[in-house]
């Protein structure tokens, strides 16, 4: 366990889909000795990187879970996380950033910020994550990194600080030139372990120099210090890293540095700038809320508690991420407070139970390291533990919980069915294994058609479950769109007068009920006696009840609930014998048959509000998604070169929506969905929805 907490970093490496980030982390891992050969993602020869360590990771040549491992660097001990770029994977990237103390934020050379990239800066933002940003792949045709860092400011709103200029592009790409240290640096042996400094050459110094004073000129918007020192042209490195450091931990700025993962340059220094800006444990401010005061009815900003990266202290940890290991479930966790050890007591917070620390491992990849304990800043993992994600874990002396991880809803949905009977213990096992360990994946049993369906953050999301549930489950299940929840209502004041009257030998049914149907828009059925003088017994006026309520199961129309209607009886009439609660159920019933077409039945559709968020140069783009899918645009705003459109959707008309809307606006766009309310559906829609409960009804026949 490492003591100097001056020498931790728990950092994240995100980035959009395939701009270097496991190349970057595999070649990280190389230079700390902790790999000792370097594999492709898309590997020829089989193997893979180390950090997809998933089967399926390695066929598609993208990361679908993030993963942990470790290494050291120059004495400091470095925790990184290498997150998924696809925007269906995001909650690993959301549940990493949550944990972590800084980030690297990955950027093409060629492509700049893209659409997973204004994703992650808006999971860091949420979390207050300082950053550093890498531009990537300057060896690539095309590749202007300058350009890239206007992206960041322009697109961003960031405030990029270039601490590296290239020294060379495209094919004369050989390496960086520090800005700060004022040399080159030139990558050179079979994995680019050798670095060269030398002087600065003529054809580039202008240019540095004049990179140098923007970089002091931003800097010292921060520091005093530094700019005391630039005045009295005293500025040493060490006052620059000092000043570029506060102001990154503050968030005031962005380092920004450059080279090529795959091409093995500038990778070394970008560990340098890990070490020297990105904040240890105990510059970042860790709240708890204190689960005491709430529970005694303190609101949530009077609850909050800080927790101090403090060894000493009594244990909290928060498990982030969990795992279906060899030996059981895999819990990850971070160590925010106190000392973790192995065969110690811990408490879940949530709910309440104890429990024994067993093993204790510290992650790399799917590999694992037997460790005896674990301090405040460290990030682990331990088997044998029952609990969900965002569970806070404490000795048993303090009542916290973590603030918790922001979950994205899910954004589609699709209907499964086992192939055959022995597939149904199998999909059961893996729908209840995937939950648990993903929050953004949900299942839920639909209660009209019966049918399981799953929903995620979209199709590869869902299209990758169904596989892993294939391959590590042996379960083959059908796949077909879900039904929409439709509902039937009436729009129009009828009268009934119904008498059931049956005689079969012993005691007859006898019942007569009489009053009226309406519309009613204050709930979904209100049901109303007004008899008077006693024409229905008040015993048998629930069963009249009863009996409509049992109507309203199943319209008449597409055989769907009936909604919004109000039954009033004023009328009717009993007979001393025949009389029962069967014969006034059924009176009921057959009332609500006799008037139900003669009410102008209409079909109603689930209405969703839906808000997408993206790019304001789409914002155009986004509306005409929503419009051809039948859509009522209710407002938009702009806010500098963000855009957000709120508009009102037919459920039904949303299903493959992600996919469009992604096409539409390049990826960069994403939306959110709930529903609002139920709405007629136009005389076309009715018609077909019509002609298909006819179909349906003849082929069940």
């Amino acid at each position: 366990m490492t003591q100097d907490l001056s020498k931790v970093r728990n950092i994240g490496i995100s980035a959009h889909v395939d701009s270097g980030k496991t190349t970057l982390t595999e070649r990280v891992l190389y230079y700390t000795n902790r790999i000792h050969a370097i594999h492709d993602v898309k590997g020829k020869d089989g193997v893979g990187a180390k950090m997809d360590s998933m089967e399926l990771e390695r066929e598609r040549g993208i990361t679908i879970a993030s993963a942990a491992t470790h290494c050291e660097w120059k004495k400091h001990h470095i925790n990184i996380i290498d997150t998924p770029g696809h925007v269906d994977f995001t909650i690993e990237v959301e549940r990493s950033l949550r944990v972590l103390d800084g980030a690297v934020l990955v950027l093409c050379g060629v492509a700049g910020v893209q659409s997973q990239s204004f994703t992650v800066d808006r999971q860091m933002r949420r979390y207050n994550v300082p950053r550093i940003a890498f531009i990537n792949k300057l060896d690539r045709t095309g590749a202007n990194p300058l350009r890239v860092r206007d992206q960041l400011r322009e697109k961003l709103s960031l405030n990029p600080v270039l601490i590296q200029l290239p020294y060379g592009v495209e094919d004369k790409h050989i390496g960086v030139i520090d800005l700060i240290e004022m040399k080159g640096l030139i990558f050179s042996g079979d994995h680019g372990e050798k670095i060269e400094v030398v002087d600065i050459p003529e054809a580039l110094a202008a240019e540095a120099e004049s990179a140098r004073e923007e970089m002091l000129d931003s800097i010292s918007m921060f520091s005093d210090e530094l700019t005391e020192a630039i005045l009295e042209e005293t500025v040493t490195p060490e006052l620059i890293h000092k000043a570029l450091r506060e102001a990154t931990i503050a968030l005031q700025c962005q380092p920004v540095l450059m080279g090529s993962a795959y091409k093995n340059r500038g990778v070394q220094p970008l560990l340098d700038a890990i070490n020297a800006y990105l904040p240890d444990p105990r510059d970042v401010v860790n709240r708890a809320l204190d689960l005491d005061k709430i529970n005694g009815g303190d609101p949530e900003e009077e609850a909050g508690l800080v927790i101090e990266a403090d060894p000493e202290k009594a244990v909290v940890a928060l498990a982030f991420k969990l795992e279906d290991g060899r030996y059981g479930q895999l819990t990850y966790l971070r160590v925010y407070q106190g000392t973790l050890k192995r065969d110690g007591t811990i408490v879940n917070t949530r709910t309440g139970k104890k429990h024994r620390v067993g093993r204790l491992v510290r992650m790399h990849a799917d590999e694992m390291e037997e460790i005896t304990e674990s301090g405040a800043g460290d990030i682990v993992a331990m088997f044998g533990i029952d609990c969900n994600s965002g569970d806070t874990f404490t000795d048993g002396s303090l009542n916290v919980a973590m603030t918790s991880i922001h979950v994205p809803e899910p954004v589609i949905s699709v209907a499964i069915s086992p192939a055959d009977h022995a597939a149904e213990v199998k999909v059961s096992k893996a729908l209840r294994r995937f939950t648990k360990k993903d929050p953004t994946f949900q299942v839920r049993v639909d209660a009209e058609s019966n049918e399981t369906i799953i929903s995620g953050m979209g199709e590869l999301h869902l299209e990758v479950y169904l596989e892993r549930m294939k391959r590590e489950y042996g379960a083959n299940v059908s796949v077909s769109p879900p039904e929409v929840a439709y509902r039937e209502t009436i729009t129009r004041k009828v009268e009934f007068d119904y008498l059931h009257k049956k005689q079969t030998g012993g005691s007859g049914q006898y019942g007569r009920v009489a009053g009226y149907l309406e519309p009613f828009a204050d709930a979904e059925f209100e049901f109303s006696d007004e008899t008077k003088g006693g024409v229905i017994p008040r015993q048998f006026m629930s069963s009249v009840d009863a009996g409509f309520r049992s109507s309203l199961a199943k319209g008449r129309v597409i055989g769907v609930p009936v909604v919004n209607v109000r039954v009033v009886v004023n009328d009717g009439a009993a007979h001393t014998v025949d009389s029962s609660d069967v014969a006034f159920k059924e009176a009921a019933r057959g009332a609500w048959r006799s008037v139900y077409e003669k009410a102008a039945p209409r079909i109603l559709e689930p209405i969703m509000r839906v808000v997408v968020e993206g790019p304001t140069e789409h914002g155009g783009g986004v509306m005409t998604t929503l419009i051809q899918r039948r859509g009522m645009i209710v407002g938009s705003q702009e806010d500098g070169p963000f855009c957000r459109v709120e508009a009102e959707v037919p459920l039904a008309e949303m299903f493959g929506y992600s996919t469009t809307l992604r096409s539409a606006t390049q990826g960069k766009a994403e939306f959110t969905m709930e529903f609002s309310r139920y709405n007629e559906v136009p005389q076309s829609v009715a018609e077909d929805l019509i002609e298909k409960h006819r179909k349906a009804q003849q082929a069940a026949k």
